[in-house]
C-alpha cells in the first residue's frame, strides 16, 4: 500500500501534468450542475453536455421541468442512458426543492441524498464544485486509480476509497485531487489502455509494475 509520503508524490505529479483539471460537466448554477450530475450516472460527460444546451436553454428551473409531462421529458433526454428514471427523478426532486427548500439546492451533504436519484458521489460533486464545500466523489475513475495505484484495497467499498484517500490527503486539496484523479484515470491511466510505459508513476504504481512485468515475460 501507498505510504502517505508516496501518495504526496502521486499528487504532486498529477498537478504537473493537470494543473486545470475541474469538473467538465458544463454548468451555470447549482441546479444545473445537480440535474448534469444526475444524469451522467452511467453515462459520459460528454454525453451530457451534448444534452443540456437544449436542456437548459428549456428548463430554468425546478418549475420549469414540473410545467411538462415526464413523457415531455423522457423525450428531451433520450439520448442519455436511463432516460426514463431520470427524468422520473428530475422532476421528483425539483417537486422537494420547490416544497421544502424554496426552490435552492441546500449545500448539505445529508440533506442532497435524500433527493431521488442522488447519491453520495453526486452529492459530493455539487458540494465541492457549486458551493466550495471540501468534498471528494468517487467515480469509476478515481476508484480505479486508486486501486491501482495501490493507495486502496481492490476489495474495498467506494465509502472505503474515499475515506483513504480524505485521510491521506490534506483537506484544502479534496477538491482539487477529486479532479484531478478522474483526469489522470480519464485521459492517461485509462480502463483499457492505461499508458504504463509511459506513467511518471509507474515506479510507484502496484498495477503497473505488475502490467509491465507481464509485457516483459511475454517478450
Amino acid at each position: 500500500m501507498l505510504s502517505k509520503a508516496q501518495w504526496e508524490i502521486c499528487l504532486s505529479e498529477m498537478e504537473r501534468m493537470f494543473p486545470e483539471a475541474h469538473c467538465e460537466l458544463v454548468h451555470s448554477n447549482p441546479f444545473e450542475l445537480l440535474v448534469a450530475t444526475l444524469l451522467s450516472a452511467q453515462c459520459t460527460d460528454v454525453l451530457v453536455n451534448k444534452v443540456t444546451p437544449g436542456l437548459f436553454a428549456k428548463y430554468k428551473s425546478p418549475e420549469d421541468y414540473l410545467a411538462v409531462s415526464v413523457e415531455e421529458l423522457q423525450n428531451d433526454i433520450r439520448s442519455i442512458g436511463l432516460f426514463r428514471n431520470k427524468a422520473k427523478n428530475i422532476q421528483a426532486l425539483s417537486r422537494l426543492l420547490i416544497d421544502n427548500f424554496d426552490g435552492q439546492v441546500p449545500a448539505d451533504r445529508e440533506l442532497l441524498t435524500t433527493f431521488p436519484g442522488v447519491g453520495r458521489k453526486t452529492a459530493n460533486v455539487v458540494l465541492s464544485v457549486a458551493f466550495d464545500v471540501p468534498a471528494l466523489a468517487v467515480d469509476t475513475h478515481v476508484e480505479r486509480v486508486s486501486k491501482r495505484l495501490g493507495l486502496c484495497r481492490w476489495k474495498d467499498s467506494v465509502l472505503q476509497v474515499e475515506e483513504t484517500i480524505m485521510k491521506k490527503t490534506p483537506i484544502d486539496k479534496w477538491s482539487k485531487t477529486h479532479h484531478q484523479l478522474i483526469f489522470f484515470g480519464r485521459y492517461h491511466c485509462k480502463a483499457q489502455n492505461p499508458q504504463c510505459p509511459t506513467c511518471p508513476l509507474l515506479a510507484l504504481c502496484r498495477e503497473g509494475k505488475k502490467r509491465m512485468g507481464r509485457e516483459v515475460s511475454a517478450k
